[in-house]
């Protein structure tokens, strides 16, 4: 017998809460006019937090598929941390690279993106999924982007 393999699709979920944690975080910094720690990653007004969550462990990365609805760009900038975002400050250094950067223009209907770039962060995902049933994302919304003019999600192999 031939073992099934299936395709599954991971959606990126806005993590509101997480997203509002790190909100106050900045918020509580400039309250008190203080400076971050050293090498600390502020969320900007332009980013929020997203995640994935990993049903299963073994994948093999297949595409990414990013619907923008008006022209604009995403940045998907991958966290290496176990978030505790009650315990620690995300730092820079946790930060992936290289990030996934899609984009549309205007006159275009679907987004583009670097493929190099794109596909290594998709088989890192799947390095990471090895050992995690769930992944962090920052994305940067630019030039007209925004959480709700946009899905996002990311196909793999089980």
């Amino acid at each position: 017998m031939a073992s099934e393999i299936s395709e599954i699709e991971l959606p990126f979920i806005e993590d509101t809460q997480l997203t509002k944690c790190m909100r106050l975080r900045v918020h509580s910094l400039q309250q008190r006019n203080a400076k971050p720690q050293d090498g600390e990653k502020l969320l900007k007004p332009n980013e929020y937090v997203y995640r994935l969550d990993f049903s299963k462990q073994k994948l093999k990365f297949l595409w990414w598929k990013v619907h923008l609805k008006t022209p604009g760009k995403v940045i998907i900038t991958g966290t290496s941390q176990h978030w505790t975002p009650d315990l620690t400050n995300l730092m820079t250094r946790q930060l992936l690279d290289p990030p996934a950067i899609f984009w549309m223009k205007s006159g275009q209907t679907e987004a583009e993106c670097s493929e190099a770039d794109v596909q290594e962060f998709g088989e890192r995902l799947c390095e990471l999924a090895k050992i995690r049933k769930v992944m962090y994302f920052i994305l940067a919304f630019l030039d007209g982007a925004d959480p709700s003019n946009m899905q996002c999600s990311v196909g793999f192999k089980a």
